[in-house]
């Protein structure tokens, strides 16, 4: 099999992680605080090490990896529903899995899918266990249906850092510079931090987050990659410093800033290396 169709393949594989990522944190998050929750994201990052992993295997294949997200299931009336739900999702991983280990001929990436595979059989075991107890502990929903300033506010910040992990990891993934790769993904790690605190606030104010991302930046020029990152890090910091001097909770007020605070940080680290980058031009 070809390098091309090598890539097509993995990138289904890769847009099923990206979807199951977010229908578990979705679900994660709209029970708040408690052992079962904590349990779901313990499985989202699970999906984001498989992410990763497929990623770097599609640009060492010469290829750039989808930034899709695939199909989501997150109806339902009930708990339980949910977590049939997540049930089927990693059924359908992992027949998709097994579909591509049969189509490719690559012993080393068969050896990688093989290991995901066995990960996700293990989520379908943890979810089908996560049914029954969701029914026998009455786990519920605890979102609401609460809009105003705040949780505009709120949402506003969940787009934007979903929109920069992507964007952070993109650019880790295509950079050949090793010190951007690195600073790239501890800076989205600490994005999805950033996502998860402002999660969960929307949802103790009796709102909903709305976990979509805008326009992600997909330059191919490591220079170009970092001017972006800046550009965009200044530019919340502002936003955020302005949200965090309108917003009357004292802390919410205290997160809003200490995220700014983050945001500078990452804008420095990311100046710093283009520095360097033009320097060796």
């Amino acid at each position: 099999m070809k390098n091309e169709d090598i890539i097509v393949l993995l990138n289904q594989d890769l847009e099923g992680e990206h979807g199951a990522i977010i229908q578990y944190l979705t679900h994660a998050y709209a029970m708040g605080e408690g052992e079962m929750a904590c349990e779901i994201e313990a499985i989202a990052r699970e999906e984001m090490r498989h992410l990763d992993w497929l990623a770097e295997t599609i640009v060492s294949l010469g290829g750039t990896p989808s930034l899709k997200r695939g199909d989501m299931r997150v109806g339902g009336e009930s708990v339980s529903d949910w977590m049939m739900n997540d049930v089927r999702q990693e059924e359908d991983g992992i027949a998709l899995y097994e579909q591509h280990i049969k189509a490719i001929d690559d012993p080393q990436i068969n050896r990688l899918l093989g290991r995901i595979l066995s990960d996700e059989k293990s989520h379908r075991g943890d979810f089908e266990h996560f049914v029954k107890k969701a029914e026998k502990e009455g786990a519920k929903d605890i979102r609401g249906t609460h809009q105003d300033k705040t949780t505009r506010v709120l949402n506003w910040g969940i787009e934007h850092e979903y929109t920069v992990i992507l964007q952070y990891l993109l650019h880790s993934y295509m950079t050949a510079n090793e010190d951007v790769k690195k600073e790239m993904q501890d800076q989205a790690i600490n994005e999805m931090q950033h996502l998860g605190w402002l999660s969960e606030e929307m949802v103790d104010e009796k709102g909903t987050p709305r976990i979509e991302h805008i326009e992600v930046d997909q330059s191919t020029k490591t220079a170009d990659m970092l001017r972006a990152d800046i550009q965009i890090e200044r530019e919340v910091a502002a936003e955020y410093d302005r949200a965090a001097k309108e917003i009357e909770e004292p802390d919410l007020k205290e997160l809003l800033k200490r995220i700014r605070d983050h945001e500078v940080y990452h804008a420095e680290v990311f100046t710093d290396l283009l520095k360097k980058e033009e320097g060796q031009g």
